[in-house]
């Protein structure tokens, strides 16, 4: 099942995409379901799917305005430097943990809508990852059983501003400049994905392939993932994890290759979706 978050009408709301048609969730289940993340918390997704099936579908894809697919996660948690081929593209060490670092919400928009290039600099970067969303919560789990907390899969695009990550040791200013990430088309749902290092990614600029491997090449996979923050932090549902990006970022090249106003940018990964944005200059 694929759930996309979006708004049409000034209201903002979240259903079942089949085809190109969307089933409206929010007006079919009960007022307290206001948000995917609501459903999610309330383990009430077998809900919106029976409530779906068989129904016609209420808005075309291409008429709503998409929302990134938990528009305000409480966390999203970043992996650094999680395959091989990116760490030594940077000049980097593998490390025997995983480094992280933090999102917040407005640094990130839904599928179709633009990214936004800082007056500031034009070191904008692409990444695309995989993203996991956190379905039951919990804190200490275990990596044997990780798998059971995840409730689905997304695209994410983790622009970087080049600049700004190097101004101090801590990378975060350079990652949560507003709407330089992507977060989408939706979530499909994990019975969908029983292995989630077992997809193809790919990030198109333009039309060409500038990155392309397989999940499986993560140096710490998603359970391990979940298992590590899940010691330091509680995981809750729909927290979401973005998982790393592979090599061919645009920065480590010769010359650099950065994005530039007008570029257009996808994220696909088998079995998920394509993840869509223009770069457009900020104000």
């Amino acid at each position: 099942m694929k759930i996309a978050s979006y708004t049409i009408g000034g209201t903002d709301s979240f259903g079942v995409v089949t085809g190109d048609r969307i089933v409206d969730l929010r007006k079919r289940l009960p007022a307290e379901y206001a948000t995917l993340r609501d459903v999610i918390a309330a383990g009430a997704l077998d809900q919106a799917r029976q409530v779906a099936d068989g129904q016609p579908g209420d808005y075309a894809f291409g008429d709503v305005t998409c929302l990134p697919v938990i528009p305000y996660p409480e966390k999203i948690l970043v992996v650094a430097l999680n395959y091989d081929e990116h760490i030594a593209e940077t000049g980097r060490a593998k490390t025997e943990n995983p480094a992280w670092f933090i999102r917040v919400p407005p640094s990130q928009v839904g599928h179709r809508q633009p990214l936004i290039m800082p007056t500031v600099s034009d070191n904008f970067d692409f990444e695309g990852e995989l993203a996991v969303i956190i379905g039951t919560g919990g804190r200490a789990i275990p990596a044997a059983s990780a798998l059971d907390h995840v409730c689905g899969y997304s695209c994410y695009f983790d622009g970087s501003i080049r600049d700004w990550q190097r101004h101090t040791r801590q990378i975060t200013a350079g990652k949560n400049f507003d709407s330089t990430g992507g977060f989408g088309p939706w979530m499909v749902t994990a019975d969908e994905i029983p292995d989630p290092q077992t997809l193809e990614l790919m990030t198109r600029l333009n039309g060409k392939v500038e990155q392309h491997c397989s999940t499986g090449q993560m140096v710490f996979s998603v359970a391990q993932l979940i298992e590590y923050c899940s010691t330091w932090t509680t995981l809750v549902p729909g927290d979401v994890i973005v998982t790393g990006t592979p090599g061919g970022v645009g920065f480590k090249r010769t010359p650099p290759m950065f994005m530039k106003v007008g570029d257009a940018v996808e994220v696909e990964i088998e079995r998920v979706g394509t993840l869509q944005h223009e770069v457009r200059s900020g104000s």
